[in-house]
């Protein structure tokens, strides 16, 4: 099984790629009996059904690519070197994760670690695939057009004390401190989500991971936008269940938002 799926637009593609890394609930085979049986059923700290809420987007021309294994297999939005991407003291899961978000250890021998010979193993056969696919993606569009968008979906826990002491804003827009994409784009970003009601916040407490500040490269005509996203936003109350009118409303401040960057592009 491909550690990713792509999805093609359904109609002539606009240079907008959509990649959605932590939607994966699948583990592979060989480590599967590795984990906790009962933890693995419904991996914690899964951004459940995010590929499902941008489900609009091929209709508008967009191409997405989506993981398909767990972050807990290895984390395809964070430094292949295990760079951690924040030092205020909030938990920082790695590469290789061996808790949840919430210290609650994943594995049946309680490992506190994954050993490098591990990493470099599902590196080469997780990791790298889906980054490989996914810089062709931005290539080939930007290629074609010139000019290239990466929009990197994300959605987390209304209230994580271990990141982030109070509960999270609806929306979080992240750009690496600016340094990600062209001026214009994050106020075009801005201005459509603070337009449809969502508490929003820009740069805090998220500013982007691995992918937003690897891939983004302003000069080079190649943004990258990260958007996390609270679940109770599509999700019902207990986060677990989706929820369609909740997912229609936010689905259409995305697909405004979407559609003024294809503009602006």
């Amino acid at each position: 099984m491909k550690p990713f799926e792509v999805i093609e637009p359904a109609q002539a593609r606009v240079p907008i790629l959509l990649s959605v890394p932590h939607c994966g609930t699948a583990f592979p085979d060989e480590l599967k009996s590795d984990y906790k049986q009962g933890l693995i059923q419904a991996p914690d700290d899964t951004d459940w059904f995010v590929h499902r809420l941008y489900d609009f987007a091929p209709a508008m021309g967009i191409t997405m690519i989506h993981a398909v294994y767990s972050r807990w297999v290895i984390d395809l939005n964070r430094d292949p070197q295990s760079k951690p991407l924040y030092s205020d003291g909030r938990i920082i899961t790695g590469l290789c994760p061996t808790t949840t978000f919430f210290g609650k250890s994943i594995y049946n021998d309680e490992r506190t670690e994954v050993s490098v010979e591990d990493i470099k193993y599902r590196v080469e056969k997780y990791y790298n695939p889906y980054h490989e696919k996914l810089n062709a993606l931005l290539q080939s569009l930007k290629q074609e057009f010139g000019v290239v968008l990466l929009w990197d979906c994300h959605s987390i826990r209304q209230q994580v004390p271990t990141i982030h002491k109070e509960k999270f804003p609806d929306l979080i827009l992240g750009d690496a401190d600016g340094t990600s994409a062209s001026p214009g784009l994050i106020e075009t970003a801005i201005k459509n989500l603070e337009s449809g009601g969502y508490s929003f916040q820009h740069n805090y407490p998220f500013k982007g991971g691995y992918i937003t500040r690897h891939y983004g490269q302003p000069s080079e005509n190649q943004h990258a936008l990260q958007l996390e996203m609270s679940k109770v936003n599509y999700m019902d109350d207990g986060e677990m269940v989706y929820d369609k009118g909740r997912a229609e409303k936010m689905q259409h401040v995305l697909q405004h938002t979407l559609g003024e960057l294809i503009d602006r592009l």
